[in-house]
């Protein structure tokens, strides 16, 4: 299989937000591995015998089911621990397995942002590929100017989905996606955008990359929590304007 290049990131904090219960709070990170490009149309079509028209582009119309697929048989061809197990769509990670997995959210955050605080690590014209450059599908990978982690793509080109539920009171089992796509205006490329999409959803502008990392826990690492995934599909507090909740 052609290669996942891995970049090691360093621990550190990042703030994550919550729009609907207008919460912050601070992440405190171990020190993980992430994708240094998004995976690609090759490494899609190697291990899952997905079609390859454009290998050096990102992999798209891939589901978040896809996606963790696609981690556990690269970890496979590893020798590594997958760190996922199914029942039927029912997705566990064990966060103590070596293996390939997607990112938590807050440690997408923290990889994309690489030190920066505002909501882009350079001038967006040289760092991504956005609605500016008038392209009408993604690009190939690591095309424009990486962060200072020696990550491509992080912003635009294509979303990538994250281990994440987005808000499960309102939206069940949507999961995650961040960074902005190649169609996307300015303002929807942040490095703290927040998006999201049913587990069988696939579109033409949302990728993946993949994480490495195993955790001395069960059920929470890295900001993500199982129990805190149940809390928050608890409804509390008054309702914003307009918002629907899902029950």
């Amino acid at each position: 299989m052609t290669d996942i290049e891995l970049a090691s990131i360093g621990a550190g904090t990042v703030t994550l937000h919550d729009a609907r219960r207008k919460a912050r709070w601070s992440v405190e990170l171990e020190p993980f591995e992430i994708g240094v490009l998004p995976v690609t149309q090759e490494q899609l079509a190697e291990l899952l015998g997905e079609p390859s028209t454009h290998p050096r582009r990102p992999a798209t119309d891939v589901s978040w089911l896809r996606a963790i697929r696609f981690c556990n048989a690269a970890s496979e061809w590893e020798g590594l621990d997958p760190a996922y197990t199914f029942d039927g769509e029912v997705v566990t990670w064990h966060v103590d397995a070596d293996g390939f997995r997607l990112p938590t959210e807050a440690e997408w955050e923290h990889a994309c942002r690489a030190g920066s605080a505002g909501p882009h690590y350079g001038p967006l014209a040289d760092i991504a590929w956005t609605s500016a450059d008038g392209v009408t599908s993604p690009q190939d990978v690591g095309g424009k100017h990486p962060n200072l982690n020696g990550l491509f793509d992080t912003l635009g080109n294509v979303w990538e989905w994250c281990w994440d539920l987005l808000d499960p009171a309102r939206y069940a089992d949507y999961r995650v996606f961040r960074g902005g796509g190649f169609a996307d205006d300015a303002w929807s490329v942040r490095a703290s955008t927040r998006r999201g999409g049913a587990p069988r959803m696939h579109h033409d502008d949302v990728g993946f990359r993949v994480a490495r990392g195993g955790f001395d826990a069960v059920g929470a690492a890295q900001g993500w929590s199982a129990a805190v995934d149940r809390e928050r599909a608890d409804l509390d507090g008054p309702l914003p304007p307009g918002w629907t909740p899902l029950r």
